[in-house]
């Protein structure tokens, strides 16, 4: 055999040597290609998608309660909650200095259980939300009796306590976004004995401050527990601006309304609303002789 013949023997074999090493790969690659395919897509972080959810309100529920709905825009529940509110968002967010410390956190308190402080502290929360260029955040501090996220119909494990007491917890995990874009809410978390001294802490007056001053259209409402029920009530007093302390009509007698008052000394900003009265328009501010204000922000006929 020649050199030449030596020489196209060789090619033809390193042609041939070649091909299927292409065609091996390009078998390798449509396997791979099939095994991508088949494969499911990776789950999002836990994190993320729980910080994504919307959970939405059960409206029909609130209804039932006769609780502020988007139908109701128009009712005289609508209407006296905007008479509630207006002064409390004047005070929240005046023209100048009105030397109101912390005046976007506003404590819905009573004086006793029943007077419907939870009920009050969800419309008023609801109605704030209306607000075009206003955000409400709902804060569950009645750490004792929690029940604002069953009443919305949302399911929530970690809240507030959980914060206080873990340092790993971030505010952001514990938020429950609802479908109204300008309402959230903050459960209460799970229950513990030493929820009073929680509330007290250094790290509850750290969580106030940040909550009243980072966001600057945000107003933070608390359902506190009822005044002469739990000593968390005058424990949170003392870390907002602004107070709401339900009374029920013709029920609450006056001297145990100046027993709750008395424990409100730090605050100097109380209104009240009287609840489940009968009578119409026209209740105006009195005095019990404290030397701060009591006085009627507006009525309810609800009997929540």
């Amino acid at each position: 055999m020649s050199i030449i013949e030596k020489a196209l023997d060789k090619a033809l074999e390193l042609e041939q040597s070649s091909t299927h090493k292409k065609a091996d790969q390009q078998d390798f690659l449509e396997k791979a290609a099939k095994l991508e395919a088949a494969a499911p897509s990776p789950e999002p972080a836990v994190e993320d998608a729980e910080a994504k959810k919307i959970h939405p309100i059960n409206w029909s529920s609130l209804q039932a309660k006769g609780m502020l709905g988007p139908e109701m825009a128009y009712s005289q529940l609508a209407e006296e909650y905007r008479l509630i509110k207006r002064p409390l968002l004047m005070n929240a967010f005046p023209d100048g200095d009105n030397g109101i410390d912390r005046a976007n956190l506003i404590l819905v308190t009573s004086s006793v259980p029943g007077e419907g402080k939870t009920f009050t502290a969800v419309n008023l929360a609801l109605s704030i939300a209306m607000e075009r260029d206003k955000t409400v955040l709902l804060v569950d501090a009645d750490v004792a009796k929690p029940s604002i996220a069953e009443l919305l119909g949302i399911s929530a494990k970690t809240g507030l306590i959980d914060l206080l007491q873990d340092k790993t917890i971030r505010f952001s995990d514990i938020l429950v976004k609802t479908d109204i874009p300008n309402l959230t809410l903050l459960p209460a978390g799970k229950l513990d004995k030493h929820s009073t001294e929680f509330l007290a802490s250094d790290a509850m007056k750290r969580l106030a401050n940040e909550l009243s001053a980072r966001y600057p259209d945000r107003v933070v409402i608390f359902d506190s527990p009822p005044l002469l029920a739990a000593s968390q009530g005058s424990v949170l007093a003392t870390l907002v601006g602004q107070i709401v302390l339900v009374i029920e009509s013709e029920s609450t007698p006056q001297y145990i309304v100046q027993e709750a008052i008395s424990k409100l000394e730090s605050c100097e900003v109380i209104g009240c609303v009287l609840n489940k009265t009968k009578k119409g328009f026209g209740f105006r501010y009195y005095g019990y002789g404290y030397g701060y204000g009591y006085g009627s922000y507006g009525q309810q006929r609800a009997e929540g």
